[in-house]
């Protein structure tokens, strides 16, 4: 099921609650969107990726469990299609014009909770554009869990797994507080980058200091603050994990993309502001 978080026809945002996708790729919440233009911003289940749904939250692996979808790499085995595919379940969900909250269990493939996730989304137009917001906390139902990802698990590069945003962009150029082009913003710990694609520029912002940027800006673009980089993450029972993401969908790059993830973080994290 869809739900209208703002607007209507072409130009709406929109989020659903995943039941229709294939246990294969992970079902969970996703976020469709696109500029007050009707231009997307947003890919789900692209033939490249099945298992990218707009922007989600999406773990490749929590204790040897994908919430990520697809295959799973594996070290000195490669990428392989196992039996491992979680599901996030809807637990409460209160709606309100241009933002919801729920409460959400991650369950294994075994049927256990081993997640517990207060997520919180909101969707308003602003001048110039359209913001979105998505912030998720994280905390282990039972015992310790531990994040991974395939570079943790060998695979160099492959960073990703957080709140991550699949865009319908082929090619697109990105920058960061770090530097111009992928090279430089892919594991960039700038907490801001700016997407610009064919028809719309994205700027994302972050307050996860310790999350780099898994960015790719050609073949496929998507983007996302990654929880696990040089080693697996570890929740302790009793803490929380937060995961925040804010991106603004401008009609065209902006000459101030720092100015623009100044309000960005003050939206998802009132209070946090651009490290100078």
């Amino acid at each position: 099921m869809r739900t209208a978080l703002l607007g209507c026809g072409d130009a709406a945002v929109l989020y659903d609650d995943g039941a229709g996708i294939d246990a294969v790729q992970s079902p969970r919440p996703y976020l469709v969107a696109a500029s007050c233009d009707g231009v997307p911003a947003t890919e789900v289940g692209p033939e490249d990726h099945p298992h990218h749904l707009g922007l989600s939250a999406a773990l490749p692996d929590v204790d040897g469990t994908s919430f990520w979808g697809g295959r799973t790499y594996v070290r000195d085995r490669g990428s392989s299609l196992l039996d491992n595919h979680g599901v996030q379940r809807v637990v409460s969900r209160d709606l309100e014009a241009g933002s919801l909250s729920e409460r959400i269990e991650w369950v294994d493939q075994h049927g256990d909770v081993v997640l517990d996730e207060r997520r919180s989304v909101t969707a308003r137009d602003a001048e110039g554009g359209r913001i979105i917001t998505w912030l998720s906390e994280l905390s282990a139902r039972g015992a310790d869990v531990t994040f991974g990802s395939p570079q943790t698990n060998g695979r160099d590069g492959a960073f990703y797994g957080g709140l991550f945003w699949r865009t319908p962009f082929r090619d697109a150029r990105v920058r960061s507080g770090d530097g111009v082009g992928e090279v430089a913003v892919h594991g960039s710990r700038s907490p801001w980058i700016l997407v610009d694609g064919e028809g719309a520029s994205l700027v994302a912002a972050t307050s996860a200091a310790d999350m780099p940027w898994f960015v790719r800006s050609s073949g496929y673009v998507g983007f996302g603050p990654a929880v696990a980089f040089d080693r697996r993450r570890v929740l302790a029972r009793g803490e929380t994990l937060r995961l925040d993401l804010a991106v603004a969908i401008l009609d065209r790059a902006p000459r101030d993309p720092e100015s623009v993830a100044t309000a960005l973080l003050g939206a998802v994290n009132p209070g946090a502001a651009v490290p100078a």
